[in-house]
């Protein structure tokens, strides 16, 4: 199915699986994806190896200002697809486990790390034909994008998801501890002052609770088809 030239802003609560469903997007409509998590948990891995982020939480504001006016954190195409790169060194691994989860929120709330990020988004997305997922894509990165997904599932349902990932990856998590970060995550996000994870108003919501891979697949088709008049 062919669409037209446009973007699509994907956000939604941590762990519902948003880039994953934007990746199989990508792939059946030929878009480019951009994945702004990974750009904050980017930063976040940065800042924790410079000794930027305490045991406590607490934040050198100077130290990441300072850091992010060299750090060159990009995306790069590999055969296995599109990876995150801080320089030569891909952190696509480093920047999923669960320490960097504990820290992202606190850094992605820092008002001068969201205008950053925003700026390298929007010149990756310049000329359409882009999906993107975050947390405020479709409210303040792109607030006029042609299509507004938003993301949602039960808590206990995406902390078992998030947790089923870790362990295929060899790690060793506790559940109530995964399940504690997934909730203390949704509400640092929501609260933060700057650009809080809210649904637009023009968002189309996907409960994904209880769908599959390929149902939400199906479902996104229909919503193009519907929504751009595309009979196919």
């Amino acid at each position: 199915m062919t669409i037209p030239d446009i973007i699509i802003a994907v956000d939604g609560h941590s762990s519902t699986g948003k880039s994953t469903f934007a990746k199989l997007a990508s792939k059946e409509f030929n878009l480019l994806y951009l994945d702004s998590g990974a750009m904050y948990r980017g930063v976040t891995l940065a800042a924790m190896e410079l000794g930027l982020i305490g045991p406590e939480g607490e934040l050198d504001l100077d130290g990441i200002r300072t850091l992010l006016e060299t750090l060159d954190l990009k995306f790069v195409s590999t055969p296995e697809g599109s990876r995150t790169f801080i320089g030569d060194r891909c952190v696509e691994s480093e920047i999923r486990t669960l320490a960097v989860s504990n820290n992202v929120s606190p850094v992605s709330a820092i008002g001068f790390v969201r205008a950053w990020v925003d700026e390298r988004l929007r010149a990756m997305s310049r000329g359409g034909r882009v999906i993107m997922d975050g947390r405020d894509i479709g409210t303040t990165v792109f607030p006029n994008a042609e299509l507004k997904i938003f993301m949602t599932a039960e808590a206990r349902i995406r902390a078992q998801r998030r947790f089923d990932e870790m362990v295929s990856k060899g790690e060793n998590p506790v559940f109530e501890d995964v399940l504690k970060n997934i909730e203390e995550r949704d509400y640092i996000d929501s609260h933060r002052e700057v650009s809080p994870l809210r649904r637009a108003d023009d968002a189309y919501v996907m409960d994904n609770s209880d769908m599959t891979l390929h149902e939400e697949t199906v479902w996104l088709r229909g919503l193009v088809q519907g929504k751009f008049g595309i009979l196919e």
